[in-house]
C-alpha cells in the first residue's frame, strides 16, 4: 500500500482479534517509528514494546481509572490489542512531544500499510506522569531523565471503522 492510500484508509481501531503479531511485524513497526525525523536529529525517542498480557498494562489501566474515578470501564485503554508500544522522550527537550507524535504516526501508517489496525493512546498521560510515574517508567525500562509521551496499540482488526471526514473549506486557508 502506498503512503497516500494508508493515510486515506487509516482510522483508529478499537477492537482487535486475539492473534499475536509476529516478531517480524513488531520489528517493522518499531523500525517505522525509529525512522521518524526528530528535531536536530536528536533521536531522543525510546520505545518499550509490550504484549497485552504484561502486568504493567493492568497497573497503568488501574491508575488511569483511579484518576478518572472510573470503577468499571467498558474496555481497557489499549482495547485488548496484542501489542502496545510506549514512547518516551528525554525530559526538557522542547520538541520531544512533536518528535514522539511523528514517530507514533509513522507506526500507525506502517500498521495500516501492513493490514493491521492501530489506535494512538494519550488517555494514560496523567497516570504515566502522576504519583506512580517512577514505578511505571522503571517497569517500562525508560532511561533516567525520560518521560512518557504517547502510546500506540496495534493488532489485527476485529472491527472496521471508516476514516474520519474533514471539511477542507473550513480547515484550510491558502495564502
Amino acid at each position: 500500500m502506498d503512503a497516500i492510500k494508508a493515510i486515506e484508509c487509516r482510522s483508529s481501531t478499537r477492537a482487535y482479534m486475539p492473534k499475536a503479531l509476529s516478531d517480524e511485524q513488531v520489528r517493522a513497526l518499531v523500525e517505522a517509528g525509529l525512522r521518524a525525523p526528530t528535531a536536530n536529529n536528536r533521536r531522543e525517542i525510546r520505545f518499550s514494546v509490550l504484549s497485552a498480557d504484561n502486568e504493567i498494562l493492568s497497573q497503568i489501566e488501574a491508575e488511569k481509572n483511579r484518576l478518572r474515578n472510573i470503577s468499571a470501564p467498558e474496555r481497557n485503554f489499549y482495547y485488548d490489542a496484542p501489542t502496545v508500544i510506549m514512547l518516551a522522550a528525554e525530559s526538557g527537550l522542547r520538541w520531544s512531544s512533536v518528535d514522539a507524535g511523528i514517530a507514533v504516526e509513522n507506526i500507525a501508517l506502517a500498521a495500516e500499510a501492513m493490514g493491521l489496525g492501530s489506535v494512538i493512546i494519550g488517555c494514560i498521560y496523567d497516570a504515566m506522569r502522576g504519583d506512580k510515574c517512577e514505578h511505571f517508567h522503571r517497569e517500562l525500562k525508560f532511561p533516567d531523565g525520560y518521560l512518557f509521551e504517547v502510546a500506540i496499540a496495534v493488532g489485527y482488526k476485529a472491527a472496521e471503522k471508516p476514516p474520519h471526514t474533514y471539511r477542507a473549506e473550513k480547515q484550510v486557508v491558502y495564502i
